[in-house]
């Protein structure tokens, strides 16, 4: 009954065939362990763009409150000159930040989109409403003073993007 030519690769199958399970398990358990690991990785990534995506676009809004933009340029320029230059510039900071969009949800960007409008409307209906012998410090003042009486547009923005943060943190 043992005389069999057979009986040692029955016997070697019957010993391999656990050690093949547990081998195949094992494997299995590390491929989906790496997949967990990789999709953790990537979402910690996105994360990561995401959270710089917002820090830049509120530094765009810091830099676009009238307060910050009335100490920028030469004080000795004329009011049509400090508004083409600092409506360049507002439009310049924009496009080199357009990309972050990707990453933000579409409720902020559009509501960044409105600041810097508003921003960039203000600037002009402040000049317009000024005579034509008005110095540089009169419309800075005038400027400021119509962003301080009216609604805080760019600090609900940036509150806005906060609470966006929290969703991702």
């Amino acid at each position: 009954m043992f005389d069999s030519d057979y009986l040692p690769y029955a016997v070697a199958v019957i010993i391999a065939l656990p050690f093949l399970v547990f081998a195949k398990q094992f494997v299995n358990s590390f491929v989906r362990l790496k997949k967990q690991e990789i999709n953790f990785l990537a979402t910690k990534s996105n994360s990561e763009i995401k959270l710089q995506a917002l820090e830049r676009m509120t530094l765009f809004l810091e830099r676009l409150k009238p307060s910050n933009l009335v100490m920028k340029f030469d004080k000795g320029l004329q009011p049509h000159e400090f508004v083409f230059l600092t409506e360049k510039n507002i439009t310049e900071e924009f496009e080199y930040n357009a990309s972050q969009q990707l990453y933000i949800s579409k409720s902020s960007w559009q509501d960044i989109l409105t600041s810097k409008n508003n921003v960039i409307q203000a600037l002009h209906k402040t000049y317009e409403e000024l005579n034509e012998n008005s110095k540089l410090e009169d419309f800075k003042t005038v400027f400021l003073m119509s962003y301080l009486n009216s609604e805080d547009y760019i600090s609900d923005t940036i509150e806005n993007l906060r609470k966006e943060l929290n969703k991702i943190i």
